[in-house]
């Protein structure tokens, strides 16, 4: 049975709960291949393959040779484009490239099942009653963190849903990343030291990923 401790919305201790065993007990065969497999392909997928450099022909100016080839006494040179003058084009130079692969989704779920197994079997994962702020209020936001998690690190909450008011709370915090619960994937969980859930975070991503 994998235990969490829970907190209350302003950030006191009031217990432990039990976490679901289909996302916080999970073994795999071989768990380090699954994951490096599936953060690879994560991290492929960000990259924008657009670096590039202008070759010759996309260089501009006359294909027309500079000066004759002969009794000038410099050296031998062809157009203004060449590689070998200045505004000229590159030789060996990047060419766009698409970086993105296919994750099955089998695959990125049980990445993420056992990320999130690792955490709680180190007791890094928390529960919070569900946080409601009126308007954006970073002050209260740190408060409720460094209550529950007075230890210097990378922490994740995850939320159910887009409360502009949350968000607009914890942006500014560089030790806090805020993602939606149904979005989450291994490599945020893996990113962190802490993972923070609310109570409808955590029924949401039980929902989603806990089949």
């Amino acid at each position: 049975m994998i235990e969490a401790k829970k907190y209350s919305a302003a950030g006191e201790e009031i217990g432990t709960m039990q976490l679901p065993e289909s996302l916080f007990a999970v073994e795999a065969k071989n768990p380090e291949a699954v994951i490096y497999e599936v953060i690879k392909m994560y991290l492929g997928n960000q990259r924008q393959g657009t670096s590039a450099v202008k070759f010759r022909s996309d260089v501009k100016g006359s294909g027309r040779k500079l000066y004759r080839q002969k009794g000038t006494g410099n050296a031998r040179v062809g157009n203004r484009r060449t590689v070998v003058r200045v505004g000229g084009g590159n030789a060996f130079g990047p060419i766009p490239k698409d970086w993105s692969r296919h994750i099955p989704v089998k695959k990125k779920r049980l990445a993420l099942k056992i990320a999130l197994s690792e955490l709680a079997k180190t007791g890094n994962v928390v529960v919070i009653e569900d946080i409601k702020f009126d308007k954006p209020n970073y002050k209260a936001a740190r408060q409720i963190i460094d209550k529950m998690l007075p230890e210097t690190g990378k922490k994740l909450l995850l939320i159910d849903g887009s409360d502009k008011s949350i968000i607009r709370s914890f942006s500014n915090m560089t030790d806090v990343q805020l993602d939606r619960a149904d979005g989450v994937y291994a490599y945020e969980v893996l990113n962190c030291e802490h993972l923070v859930l609310t109570a409808q975070a955590l029924k949401k991503v039980e929902e989603v990923f806990g089949k």
